[in-house]
Order: structure tokens, then C-alpha cells, then sequence
């Protein structure tokens, strides 16, 4: 096993090697840093497990060292034994005031010294298991969270999510007074390409299809998975003109992209585009638009933006 790692800080070269050597006798890893600007620099390169810091030092106090770690939020973990002067009560509590996790009274026995350290590890065990366990709960939670929004096959946000999107953007679109845009996608014939190149040749096409989105649009905008084989786009800030040139791209990225199931086969979209207005004023409204946008651009032969009224 790794041994622990202790961070001696004494200015007293006497008491220094004393403790130093009975430490290591134990088996412990010792630094030892003769004074403040030392024990600074050694708390945030070596990593200690535990730090022995006397609170009187030539060129700052303990305390200003105990109450610099508190604070700081990569080494506050790490537990302080203050060491103090034994006939000193004020000592002993401003080091704890400091944020000290223990004290121990000069002159001290080697094993008092070993109980301390030993009980200050336990607790940092414990407290390092427990921050993994929070750790790993916060990422299973963000998992959790990422799969309740999110299309399993392509990555891209579900329909409920894109609701929610929608809505959001709307209400902020009626407090700042600007545009959305929101793009209905489907895919020419998909039904062919399940039926002729399978099932997992089809999944393929729609996860490509969504990475060719993510690469078409900014960050501000949002695409995700409608149903099947279609997709939505919502691009706020984004008039009819400023929409088209996206859906254009989208379109032209589409129809040129080889597909790695089918790259002998041609897939396209058509795609249904609606704008914001006094008319188009709710979520629903928006989508309507662009459901029937996109049903134009079917009926003209697919391959195509068409835009609402």
C-alpha cells in the first residue's frame, strides 16, 4: 500500500527531526517545510494526506496558514493537527476557530502523535468515501436527467424536451420581442430504406441525420427527435430569410452526404419551415405551421424547404 503522505510544518530543527523520524519510523511519507511560504507551496504540490502545523512560524502564523486551506476549495479536505504550546488556551482556540481538525500539545509522545494522525485519517477516509459516493450519485442523477430529455438512438432531445424548449423560447420571444423559427424535417422514403436495407441500416441513417444537424446549427439552437423519421429544429433569434439559409444547408448536407449503411443510395429530407408572428403566437401554432409547410414541400417532390403562409 501507498503510505500516507504527512506534511510536517515546524521551524524548530530540533522538534523537526524528532517528530520526522518518528513518523517515518511508523511509515509515513514525510515533507517537512520549515516555514509558511514552504508549507503553502507543499499543501498544494504534494498532496498530504494530513498536515502537523505549528501555529508559530517565522514568517506567518499557523492560523493564517489553517484559515488559507479552509478556504480553499481544493485542499480543504485535508486535515490540520495544530500544534500548540501546552500551557497556551488561546492557542488552542484560535487554531480550531482557524478551522484546525485537531490539536495536539507540545511536547508531545510519539504515540499520542500516531493516535492523532491515525484518527484524522479515518475521518478523511471517510470523507473521501463519502464525497465519491455524492460524486457518483451526481453523475448517475445527471444520466438519469440526460436520458428523460434525450432520443436513446440519435442523442438528440426527445419530444417532450423540444416542447419544453418551444415553450421557453416563446415566452422569452414575448418578453424581448423577437423571432423563432422552427424547421419540421422527414426523411424521403425512409420507409424504403428499412424495408430494402434493414431495420439497422435505417437506425443508422437517423443517427447520422442527427449529427449533420448538430454541425448545422449554433449552440443557441435546439434539435431533437420529433417521432419516427422526423426531426425539429428551433432557432431563436432567427427571422425567415436567417431560417432558410439554415434549413438550405441542412438540405444540401443531407442530400451530398455518402451514408456509411447505404452509401450507394441517395437519402434526402423535406423540410417544413415556420416563423413566429402575431398569427403564429403559441407553441402549437408554430408547429402546425411547419407540419403543413412540410407537407407542401412532400407534394412538390420532396427534397425541398417550404415555408408557411
Amino acid at each position: 500500500m501507498i503510505p500516507s503522505r504527512i506534511l510536517l510544518v515546524e521551524d524548530s530543527e530540533i522538534q523537526g527531526t524528532i517528530t520526522r523520524k518518528t513518523l517515518e519510523k511508523t511509515g509515513y511519507e514525510v515533507i517537512w517545510a520549515k516555514d509558511g511560504i514552504s508549507a503553502l507551496k507543499a499543501v498544494v504540490t504534494a498532496s498530504p494526506d494530513v498536515v502537523l502545523l505549528d501555529l508559530n512560524l517565522p514568517d506567518m502564523s499557523g492560523t493564517e496558514i489553517c484559515q488559507w486551506m479552509k478556504h480553499n476549495n481544493n485542499v480543504k479536505g485535508i486535515p490540520i493537527i495544530m500544534l500548540t504550546e501546552k500551557s497556551s488556551l488561546d492557542e488552542k482556540i484560535s487554531g480550531i476557530e482557524a478551522g484546525a481538525d485537531d490539536y495536539l500539545p507540545k511536547p508531545y509522545n510519539a504515540a499520542e502523535l500516531n493516535a492523532r494522525i491515525y484518527a484524522s485519517l479515518r475521518t478523511k477516509a471517510l470523507q473521501d468515501e463519502l464525497r465519491h459516493k455524492n460524486k457518483q450519485l451526481s453523475e448517475l442523477l445527471a444520466k438519469v436527467e440526460a436520458l428523460s430529455v434525450t432520443d436513446p438512438l440519435t442523442g438528440l432531445y426527445n419530444r417532450r424536451q423540444i416542447d419544453s424548449t418551444l415553450d421557453t423560447e416563446f415566452k422569452r420571444m414575448a418578453r424581448h420581442e423577437f423571432s423563432v423559427t422552427c424547421l419540421l424535417l422527414d426523411i424521403d422514403h425512409f420507409k424504403s430504406v428499412n424495408d430494402n436495407c434493414g431495420h439497422d441500416a435505417g437506425d443508422s441513417v437517423l443517427r447520422e441525420i442527427a449529427q449533420i444537424l448538430r454541425s448545422s446549427i449554433r449552440e443557441v439552437d435546439t434539435a431533437g427527435r420529433w417521432g419516427g423519421e422526423e426531426f425539429v429544429v428551433i432557432l431563436p433569434h432567427t427571422d425567415k430569410p436567417q431560417g432558410m439559409i439554415v434549413a438550405e444547408r441542412i438540405l444540401g448536407k443531407v442530400s451530398s452526404y455518402v451514408f456509411a449503411d447505404i452509401p450507394k443510395r441517395n437519402i434526402t429530407v423535406s423540410i417544413g419551415l415556420a416563423v413566429s408572428s402575431s398569427l403564429i403566437d403559441t407553441t402549437d401554432k408554430i408547429i402546425h405551421a411547419a407540419d403543413m409547410a412540410l407537407y407542401a414541400a412532400k407534394r412538390e417532390g420532396r427534397n425541398r424547404v417550404r415555408t408557411d403562409l
